[in-house]
């Protein structure tokens, strides 16, 4: 976030019924898993995995500490953890990315689409202004304004992606992250030009999107999606580590996944297999989560900052299946008869 969340309900995630069908693999059965680099990814698992606080996870933590090599990770997933389907495949995998953005404290001619901050009374839950009243000027004058930015559809897409850099025309760089939401349901406006027959379903891709409005459709578009995400600028990230993600932590690029905590919790170790032009087998986790990330077989592959990474994110739209590996005892009692 994507989106912020309590440490404190994660164990609690961990324990909740699933609610959808389980099915426990064996290893085996995992396209490509002997391939894959689960150095890399225990790396991030041990980046969250003290926010876990269900009893299962601290044994595992305090083995993962320690352990140095490639064979000793894929050794320690195979004997603590088991793969589990929840829900049925096909998934769809999308991707996300950090944006690098050129912006300005103040308003000037060129830079005057603002970011805001959260407003003071906003409360979770709360159902606030939409997109369109905040987009026709109803926050104007309060003092919120975070930074300017020069493109009203990159101010769009900062907010779908949760988290970016601001290049400011003083010569600083400050970086910004989720703060909340308006409490109004996402709305695909990729699916909007679908559904209005203007576009394919294979023909919608972020960058498509960032044309269309541009040339076509104008902001009237954007407005469909009701839901408007307010940031906070970020103080605490070295500038080669990941944006800050829904466990409070900084996320990895080809290693962190947001996905839709009602089904996979948050922190667990998530087994990839994203078909398409460019397929990945790949181990990744579970550290954040997105308004239009819903379902059980629904992932958000994080692929790092800047333009190169936005466009490889941008095009992803794909099928494949994603595997939970969940502590044994846990696997097992997901199970219908668990």
């Amino acid at each position: 976030m994507r989106g912020l969340l309590s440490a404190l309900c994660l164990g609690l995630a961990v324990m909740a019924a699933t609610p959808a069908p389980a099915q426990v693999l064996s290893f085996s059965e995992l396209d490509g898993w002997k391939a894959d680099d689960q150095l890399a990814a225990l790396a991030s698992f041990r980046a969250t995995c003290d926010l876990l606080d269900a009893p299962e996870w601290g044994p595992l933590c305090k083995l993962a500490a320690d352990i140095r090599t490639a064979p000793q990770a894929r050794d320690f997933f195979e004997l603590m953890f088991r793969p589990v389907i929840v829900g049925d495949p096909p998934a769809l995998f999308t991707g996300y990315y950090e944006p690098e953005l050129d912006g300005s404290p103040v308003r000037t001619p060129r830079f005057a689409y603002p970011i805001y901050r959260r407003p003071p009374e906003l409360r979770d839950g709360q159902t606030y202004l939409t997109r369109a009243q905040i987009e026709g000027g109803a926050l104007r004058g309060r003092g919120l304004e975070l930074a300017w930015l020069d493109d009203p559809v990159e101010v769009y897409f900062l907010q779908v992606q949760g988290s970016g850099r601001i290049r400011m025309a003083d010569g600083r760089t400050i970086r910004v992250g989720y703060a909340g939401r308006n409490g109004h349901e996402y709305r695909s406006v990729g699916k909007a030009m679908v559904d209005r027959g203007t576009h394919t379903l294979d023909q919608v891709s972020a960058q498509e999107i960032r044309s269309y409005v541009r040339n076509v459709s104008g902001s009237s578009l954007l407005n469909l999606n009701p839901s408007y995400v307010f940031f906070r600028k970020i103080d605490t990230l070295d500038d080669d580590m990941g944006p800050i993600g829904a466990m409070t932590r900084s996320i990895t690029a080809m290693r962190s996944v947001a996905i839709d905590s009602d089904y996979t919790p948050l922190g667990v170790p998530v087994w990839i297999e994203k078909d398409g032009r460019d397929p990945i087998r790949s181990l990744m986790v579970a550290q954040d989560t997105g308004g239009a990330i819903k379902g059980a077989q629904r992932a958000d592959i994080f692929y790092g900052t800047g333009d190169a990474a936005g466009d490889r994110a941008g095009t992803i739209r794909d099928g494949g299946r994603m595997v939970l590996l969940l502590p044994i005892d846990r696997a097992y009692a997901m199970m219908p008869d668990g």
